[in-house]
């Protein structure tokens, strides 16, 4: 596959053979051999062959192999000749991150040790576990239409914390009829819960500061005890995947170039049905994440009683959405799905809180576990290049196996305590797959996007200590 440098740390495929549009690759020179070690080049190459695509196929810097589209890859659709695939969405739905400030600083954090342990003791974790809130399927519906809302209206938080969140903690069109009664078996018991995986916990301290003023707007601080929240849909949005591929699949031809982009039409009965399913699991994520920030504020008030925790913002990886952009000129609804990256938009979008409106969104960019993490904020730049959108995370370069063979959980624990941070976790092999050695150098995705233009640096927050499932 012929590969071409076009700029610094942006690099194209042209479009050749059944290929609708180019592709676009934002990777540093370093990096271009890992993108090249997997099946991700493949993979927006077969993505650009896909009906009504617009512009490029793009990958962001973390990018890597994925289940039809690459982790990492934005691809935007025409709504009348476009489609719509659950290959460009992923099976974790709205797998996200959100961030609260609070108003404790690191002297204020005595004993981290025992403050880790109390919020893995009180909120669920693991692979399945959950059962802290037990719904009927009346109230789970509730859950599927409403998000963030539904749990603040049921006295998990405040308004404030949906107003922080990405669409306002509820994506419309969500009907709980297209979600199966196996989704729904699955999910009964699991809102509230982090689960396992790359999904995470994080208590951290700003260390860093790069653009004083738009910090101040997000209300970030030097020294200030951040606390980080990294989950998605659970068994309920992986089941809503699985279910709308056999669905596809039984109703359209797989594609040429990969069976697992199977699609339906943007605007066809079987591909609305998709988006207001997916919208109902991107609603439980939301929802997740409410309870989770309800229980992590009960939790710390017992060591802090006079604790704000406070919602920065919560942003979807995962996930399509109906979106205008500008294409040859003329701005035009279009349908961008994101898998494993994040939206970026820049200053006066509608779509921002007013409180961030006249700076950007926040764009929350978590690391490995035991490397920073970072915030940013979108730009206009964004908007002309990438479709609004940036990497969502480091990006792993070793696979799970792999990463298994190469330590174990007790010696990631303890290179994780000589640097300071306390990790507490329900699986010693979870903590080997998901050691810091498996993922990409998070400081150069970030130099990346930084140096690019499509989301710029504002904090930068290292973690003390460390809940996985």
């Amino acid at each position: 596959m012929e590969i071409k440098k076009i700029s610094d740390n942006i690099y194209e495929m042209p479009k050749s053979g059944k290929m609708n549009v180019p592709a676009k690759i934002f990777v540093s020179e370093n990096m271009i051999k890992n993108i090249k070690g997997d099946k991700a080049l493949q993979q927006i190459k077969n993505v650009a062959m896909m009906p009504g695509i617009l512009k490029a196929s793009m990958v962001m810097p973390d990018a890597h192999q994925g289940y039809g589209f690459p982790i990492g890859g934005v691809a935007a659709f025409d709504i009348e000749k476009g489609v719509i695939s659950p290959g460009g969405v992923g099976y974790d739905i709205n797998c996200s991150v959100r961030l609260l400030r609070t108003n404790l600083t690191l002297k204020d954090i005595k004993n981290k040790k025992e403050i880790i342990h109390s919020l893995f003791r009180s909120i669920p974790s693991g692979v399945g576990r959950g059962d802290k809130l037990i719904l009927n399927k009346q109230e789970l519906n509730g859950v599927l239409k409403e998000g963030a809302q539904w749990a603040v209206k049921k006295g998990y938080g405040v308004k404030e914390d949906y107003l922080h969140t990405e669409e306002e903690g509820k994506l419309n069109g969500a009907n709980p009829d297209n979600v199966s009664e196996r989704a729904k078996k699955r999910g009964l018991p699991q809102l509230g819960s982090l689960g396992a995986g790359n999904h995470f916990l994080e208590i951290q301290v700003v260390d860093e500061i790069y653009d004083e003023k738009i910090a101040r707007e997000f209300g970030l601080e030097k020294g200030q005890i951040t606390i980080m929240i990294h989950c998605g849909s659970r068994g309920l949005g992986h089941q809503v995947a699985s279910d709308y591929i056999r669905l596809m699949e039984m109703e359209y031809k797989w594609p040429e170039q990969d069976r697992e982009l199977v699609n339906a039409p943007i605007n066809s009965k079987l591909g609305k049905e998709y988006f207001s399913a997916m919208a109902c699991a991107a609603n439980f994520a939301f929802a997740n994440k409410q309870l989770i920030t309800h229980w992590i504020r009960e939790d710390l008030k017992h060591y802090f009683p006079k604790l704000k925790a406070e919602v920065v913002y919560d942003v979807c990886h995962n996930i399509a959405k109906f979106e205008k952009h500008t294409i040859d000129g003329k701005e035009k609804q279009v349908l961008i799905m994101r898998k494993g990256a994040t939206r970026s938009f820049g200053e006066g979008r509608e779509e921002i809180p007013k409180a961030y409106r006249k700076v950007g969104q926040p764009v929350i960019i978590p690391g490995s576990m035991g490397t920073a993490s970072y915030v940013l904020v979108g730009t206009k730049k964004a908007e002309e290049i990438s479709f609004s959108s940036t990497c969502h995370g480091a990006g792993r370069v070793e696979s799970r196996t792999s990463a298994k063979k190469q330590r174990t959980g007790e010696e990631v624990k303890k290179d994780l305590s000589k640097k300071g941070i306390e990790v507490e976790s329900g699986s010693m092999r979870g903590l080997s797959e998901e050691a810091p050695e498996a993922y990409k150098d998070i400081d150069e995705v970030i130099k990346v996007v930084d140096e690019v233009g499509i989301g710029k640096k504002v904090a930068r927050l290292k973690p003390i200590a460390v809940m996985k499932g």
